[in-house]
């Protein structure tokens, strides 16, 4: 029988945040930009959830909520520095670690017992370890499922632990509404009330041919998490595996919408940037790039490019970008929103060829050094030229490079 662990680490930004400015704690807390920027909430600290405030809400509607909220920029250089502390001691528990993101992960704690004792005596030692090294709080879910131990831990926060014994997996889940269910989103959930379907238990009760029939592999997914099963997407592979993302993506939403060209430019060049540091991370090459431009009146076209032979290099990013927006862009027409999206990997050595091969190999050597300096420093102490004007903020939420245990 396998046992697995799901830690969640409490309020991680705000979090973070109290630990460098303590006049903090206690107080609703925002991070992610200021009241009257566009960008979204990023973390907010319990207090401002009080008010209604949560993560992917509108930055000025959460002012409207909480006036007398403390709005922080955010600082993602800070929060990587913490999840490689909080990695650290996950790795003193278990020699199986994922992180699935910069403030959660799961440990195979499966064999550990000898050593650290029953799941609920080692998770309150990690529950120590973890405050004591780290000055941060976390959430445990213990479970023989992945997913029932990730549902385990949202259900124990702040600061709990919540075990859920082997064969009651289905009893526990059978109460909660669907969309606890990892990889139920609004339109998922509001398919499955249309079938009545509103708790968990509703789920597991359905026929699978049913389920089967109206989604097809996903449906199937969905029956067997009803139950308690990890199934679907990430689920299907061990702890560990690193499968890889699908695809790379960074946006940016304008504070206020611009027609300048030169600006416009250097913001892809900017993104172009984030996007090429995390192909080199995972080791990937892309041969798709696309554009996604959204106009003032939020019309929105996206505009994709193949190319023979997959890149990692920012500034191959950027021309095969900067040419996909100049063919695309209806000059003069104000922007609200640029963003640069990358997939389909080329498989190893088969997709090189000599030409230009030289000039590449100077700029992947100029580049790792960049990326070690980001990583000690910031993401923006190193940038292209092309990229100055365009320098504006790493969003607190957006899926970072340099996360532990991903090189």
């Amino acid at each position: 029988m396998k046992t697995y662990f799901h830690v969640d680490m409490d309020a991680f930004f705000v979090s973070v945040e109290e630990l460098f400015d303590p006049s903090l704690k206690g107080k609703p807390v925002v991070v992610g930009g200021r009241p009257n920027e566009r960008g979204v909430v990023s973390a907010a600290s319990y207090a401002a959830r009080k008010f209604g405030v949560h993560s992917a809400m509108p930055l000025r509607t959460a002012y409207q909520r909480c006036p007398q909220a403390v709005f922080v920029d955010g600082h993602p250089e800070r929060y990587r520095e913490y999840s490689h502390k909080v990695y650290e001691v996950l790795c003193e528990f278990s020699p199986v670690v994922e992180m699935a993101s910069i403030d959660e992960a799961y440990l195979d704690m499966t064999g550990t017992e000898r050593l650290l004792g029953p799941p609920l005596r080692a998770a309150h030692r990690l529950h120590q370890r973890m405050k004591e090294q780290t000055g941060l709080n976390c959430s445990i879910g213990i479970s023989a499922s992945r997913m029932v131990a990730k549902i385990g831990s949202d259900q124990a926060k702040p600061n709990g632990v919540l075990w859920v014994i082997p064969g009651q997996e289905a009893a526990f889940l059978a109460p909660l509404d669907v969309r606890r269910v990892p990889g139920v989103g609004k339109v998922m959930e509001k398919n499955l009330h249309t079938l009545g379907i509103r708790k968990v238990g509703d789920l597991a009760r359905l026929d699978e041919d049913l389920l089967s029939q109206r989604f097809g592999k996903w449906g199937l997914a969905l029956a067997g998490k009803s139950h308690g099963l990890d199934a679907g997407g990430w689920f299907d592979s061990e702890i560990g595996t690193d499968v890889g993302p699908k695809s790379i993506s960074h946006e940016h939403t304008f504070n206020e919408d611009t027609a300048d060209v030169a600006r416009l430019e250097s913001t892809l060049s900017r993104l172009c940037e984030m996007v090429g540091r995390r192909l080199r991370e995972h080791g990937l090459r892309a041969r798709t790039i696309q554009l996604k431009l959204r106009y003032s009146d939020f019309s929105t076209i996206t505009r994709a490019h193949s190319i023979p032979r997959g890149t990692g290099i920012d500034v191959e990013l950027f021309e095969e970008i900067r040419d996909l927006f100049r063919r695309n862009w209806k000059p003069g027409a104000p922007v609200r929103l640029l963003g640069v999206h990358a997939s389909s990997w080329a498989e190893s050595a088969a997709q090189l060829d000599l030409t230009g091969e030289e000039r590449r190999e100077k700029w992947s050597r100029a580049l790792e050094a960049a990326d070690k300096l980001r990583d000690r420093f910031g993401d923006s102490v190193v940038s292209l030229a092309a990229s100055l004007r365009g320098d504006f903020r790493e969003r607190a939420h957006e899926n970072p490079a340099g996360l532990p245990g991903k090189k």
